[in-house]
């Protein structure tokens, strides 16, 4: 680890977890060798101050409220197409991880691994190249289309955002309020998501969303 960290550039890093705890240890591990220019809490703050802030990598997790990382990745990477991610979570799935390299030369590691992997992860992702953890061994990545299909299973980028705010257990409201439209539109999407993946109550509606990677458990 000591050799990357010493070789590393100090690269402008941002933050992205909603656990306080995490977040402040990684800005601890991570100051020393980079600057830490901002911690969010959510989705959404992320993409408001990356494009305030214009890091140059951000460290973010999969699973966030208002708008889970791999969506939020995906429209980083239009708002500011050289910004490099690296995901840091606690899902050790394939099909989340395909999902992520999907994205582009992205770094996906979990949270139990060692400090030397993420700071790995970092330096290849900033080399132009993607980094996987090796606890990650799926048979063969030429299948990565297919098992980035199982995580967005048909659902539409607008349909995505919808159904992790209700698996939150958000008002329709303040669903609505989020995404600036009616709530009669939120109304529509969530039938015609119930009625796609014949989904007969709000709790198989929540584990849907579990299921495939929207909220963490």
């Amino acid at each position: 680890m000591q050799d990357i960290k010493r070789s590393a550039a100090r690269y402008r890093v941002l933050l992205a977890d909603d656990h306080a705890i995490v977040v402040e240890a990684l800005r601890s591990l991570l100051s020393e060798n980079y600057d830490v220019v901002g911690v969010v809490p959510d989705g959404r703050a992320l993409l408001d101050q990356a494009a305030k802030l214009r890091p140059d990598v951000i460290v973010l997790d999969v699973g966030m409220p208002l708008l889970n990382g791999l969506d939020a990745g995906e429209r980083l990477k239009q708002l500011i197409p050289n910004v490099k991610l690296v995901f840091l979570t606690m899902k050790d799935d394939p099909n989340l991880a395909a999902a992520a390299l999907n994205l582009g030369n992205v770094g996906y590691v979990l949270k139990h691994s060692a400090a030397s992997e993420l700071f790995k992860a970092i330096a290849e992702v900033m080399g132009g190249h993607s980094y996987v953890t090796p606890k990650l061994k799926p048979e063969n990545w030429a299948v990565r289309e297919a098992r980035a299909q199982q995580y967005s299973k048909g659902l539409t980028p607008r349909q995505r955002e919808v159904l992790q705010l209700l698996a939150e257990g958000r008002p329709m409201k303040e669903i609505a309020d989020i995404l600036k439209v009616s709530e009669k539109t939120i109304m529509f999407h969530k039938y015609h998501i119930m009625e796609s993946f014949n989904l007969k109550s709000n709790a198989e509606l929540v584990l849907f969303a579990l299921k495939h990677g929207l909220i963490s458990a």
